[in-house]
């Protein structure tokens, strides 16, 4: 069963903190990683990229010229691909990039990402993190404490918005709730910030 620190807001030690092992000390499967975040990654994908075909570009209703005798090529419409002003062949249309994984995958490369922070020393852990009021100083300041200079992803439980107001504003921050987890984002920043409650949630939903 893997044992981290456990800090307060001041950077200080206050204790330990035993992970469970199902979750914080699985086996890391980088396939299951690497299939997790190219399903997220399409996830996000717009697809909105459009050409106009010949059916749907505007004009060239009437032929341009009789079919023979005038020593031209014969020409059906002036929206022929091969006009300028005309229609695109074989272009790209709006299209779904999503994908799908299952549940229990997903799941997989959570705990793969999750226990390849703990192997790296990367995942700490803070006793707690409340605001009362919405200031991003102050969360500044908790990073500062904790020694954080790099990338940092920040999970708590979220009791109100003040934690994710704080953050948010921070470039190289990203909060989290427990219940939106994704191996991406935990492989994507350098450290993970975890409150004592959020890691409860988490092996309570993963375990």
């Amino acid at each position: 069963m893997p044992k981290v620190a456990l800090y307060n807001v001041r950077g200080e030690q206050v204790g330990d903190v035993e992970l469970q092992d199902s979750v914080f000390g699985a086996p890391i499967n980088e396939h299951v990683m690497h299939e997790a975040v190219v399903a997220h990654l399409a996830n996000r994908r717009r697809g909105t990229h459009a050409t106009k075909s010949r059916g749907e570009v505007r004009g060239g209703g009437k032929k341009p010229w009789r079919q023979k005798g005038t020593g031209r090529a014969r020409v059906g419409t002036i929206r022929s691909p091969l006009w300028r002003g005309g229609a695109i062949t074989f272009g790209p249309s709006p299209r779904d990039y999503s994908t799908s994984i299952p549940k229990k995958v997903r799941r997989l490369a959570i705990k793969s990402a999750l226990s390849s922070k703990v192997l790296e020393g990367s995942l700490i852990v803070v006793d707690d993190l409340k605001f009362e009021k919405p200031r991003t100083k102050e969360m500044a300041g908790v990073l500062n404490a904790l020694g954080i200079e790099e990338k940092a992803l920040v999970i708590s439980n979220g009791e109100g918005d003040n934690v994710r107001l704080s953050a948010r504003n921070i470039a190289s921050v990203k909060p989290l709730a427990p219940i939106n987890l994704n191996a991406y984002d935990i492989l994507n920043y350098n450290k993970v910030v975890i409150t004592k409650d959020a890691v409860h949630k988490v092996e309570e939903v993963l375990g």
